[in-house]
């Protein structure tokens, strides 16, 4: 038998891993950290009930945390362990590789194998460097706290992950129909994401993403309604009041890190398509969007390159910070959602990363985007942009998740356009609460007007608050189904309300079907 150990989100998290094979007891080139008692040291210790688990409590910083006898725990009770002062339900436990754990009561054990099987009894606590885990889009950073919904698979040298997420519903922009931009619809966003990672030698990890959406088919080729979105267009008219579909390829990547030491490494980024180094974690992958099916009005102005045809990034990490720099393709993707675009590497931007604890990630960015509108071709934007991002984990799979970001877009000639978020999504087990407030600045030219009636670069604010909830009401295997429904609220520049009304709501009522939370693995 052997075990090979994985982890759902490397950075926090602890595998436990039971073993029947001769393995190396010392790692001496990687920053595995571990803690290992031998089959020969298994046979001559002396085990109240002969029950394995309590051989956890033999590596340092590991504590019972269930109040039972040892001789118990993990067959008459749980296997409630606290690892480095840890949360207990963040273990997994392995056999030869394989999930060990009672997913039904998250805290018990399928197979307890006799003393006398097991060659080896592992506690691995990092098996590889935070950073690697942290990635949420691209190679952009959350907190090492965040919750992951997903599935995951392990093979003898491969760890893979799958995860994604589509909302049936109907969604009606300007319920009371007192503006003329209002409409509604039955639709499905949705996205698929595929990853894989697997050490090369010692020190170097090999990493992909795909990422797959067929928001063509299920919302049209105009997107959905969302009342004061602007970006893309169709038919070579400028989509204004619409989300766009994402392309049928939205991310192929591959990535290689290189690490000097546990606290430092170099890493090379490839995509086509890819994300940059621009802007914060992309909406969809936020822990504090999750829940909620639209995307933020202020999209194009922090994480709107998040779909480049053509994207390289380099970027070196020491301890806690990252520096990276990418090149990139600055047109965003044209009408065709199924096809390649055309890659240019016109564009550049740079940016900052710190996460100061496992709870908070913060980012300072700036890029050039070489004319990222096709129909306005002359027009090149600056685009700067900073965020912070907190997760906090709760007791009973809970979760609290805030974003607070800000963007500007300036373009030559005209003044900067500034867009602000602030978003926070409370779950309580099966439950989640969500909530977003934006205020953006929007444009006669981002908001299709005519500028002899409304000038020629006159900005308008927007204010938005939206509320939701979400309630899981069926749980297959690790498959979750959900009901939910928010109302957004919309304070436009007053004048625009012979458009859209003096204060515009919109609403919906979807389901969503998206992976279980995976229990983390020390």
């Amino acid at each position: 038998m052997l075990a090979r150990s994985g982890r759902a989100r490397q950075g926090g998290g602890s595998v436990l891993s039971v073993l029947g094979a001769d393995v190396a007891q010392v790692e001496t080139q990687s920053s595995d950290l571990t803690g290992t008692v031998t089959g020969k040291e298994i046979t001559q210790l002396q085990l109240n009930g002969r029950n394995f688990t309590q051989l956890v409590t033999l590596i340092p910083g590991v504590s019972n945390q269930s109040g039972q006898d040892e001789g118990q725990v993990g067959i008459g009770g749980n296997v409630s362990f606290s690892i480095n002062g840890g949360r207990t339900e963040y273990n997994n436990w392995e056999l030869d590789g394989g999930d060990n754990m009672d997913n039904g009561s998250n805290n018990t054990l399928n197979v307890y194998p006799s003393l006398e099987a097991i060659a080896e009894f592992k506690v691995l606590t990092s098996n590889y460097g935070a950073q690697y885990g942290r990635n949420g889009s691209g190679t952009g950073w959350l907190p090492d706290a965040s919750p992951m919904y997903g599935y995951m698979i392990h093979s003898a040298k491969w760890m893979y992950m799958i995860h994604g997420n589509i909302a049936p519903r109907y969604d009606k922009q300007d319920i009371r129909n007192k503006g003329s931009r209002g409409n509604k619809q039955w639709d499905a966003p949705n996205w698929l994401m595929v990853m894989g990672q697997t050490k090369i030698g010692a020190r170097g990890l090999f990493h992909f993403n795909t990422m797959f959406s067929l928001d063509r088919l299920t919302e049209g080729g105009d997107g959905y309604p969302l009342l004061f979105q602007s970006g893309e267009s169709w038919k070579g008219r400028p989509l204004v009041d619409r989300q766009h579909p994402h392309d049928l390829f939205s991310e192929l990547s591959v990535a290689y890190t290189y690490a000097f030491s546990k606290k430092s490494d170099l890493s090379v980024y490839v995509g086509y398509p890819g994300e940059p180094a621009l802007g914060s974690v992309a909406f969809m992958h936020r822990p504090s969007a999750l829940a909620n099916p639209d995307a933020p009005i202020s999209h194009h102005w922090n994480d709107g390159t998040h779909i480049t045809f053509g994207v390289a990034t380099i970027g070196y990490r020491y301890d806690k910070f990252k520096l990276e720099a990418s090149s990139f393709t600055g047109r965003e993707p044209d009408e065709n959602r199924y096809n390649f675009d055309k890659p240019k590497f016109d564009s550049w931007s740079g940016r900052l990363s710190f996460n100061p604890s496992d709870n908070w990630s913060l980012q300072v960015s700036h890029g050039f985007v070489k004319s990222p509108e096709a129909l306005h071709p002359d027009e090149d934007v600056n685009r700067t942009t900073a965020s912070a991002i907190y997760s906090l984990p709760l007791d009973n799979n809970s979760w609290l998740n805030a974003t607070a970001l800000w963007g500007q877009n300036k373009t030559a000639g005209q003044n900067g356009e500034n867009a602000a978020l602030l978003e926070a999504a409370l779950r309580l087990n099966r439950l989640e609460i969500y909530t977003r407030y934006e205020w953006v600045q929007k444009s006669t030219e981002e908001l299709n007007l005519r500028a002899s009636a409304y000038g020629d670069h006159t900005l308008f604010p927007v204010n938005t608050l939206t509320l939701g909830l979400t309630y899981d009401i069926l749980i297959v295997l690790k498959t979750r189904l959900a009901f939910g429904g928010h109302l957004t609220w919309f304070r436009p520049d007053q004048k625009l309300a012979s458009l859209y009304g003096k204060n515009p709501l919109g609403g919906e009522l979807f389901l969503r079907i998206y992976p279980a939370l995976m229990k983390m693995k020390m």
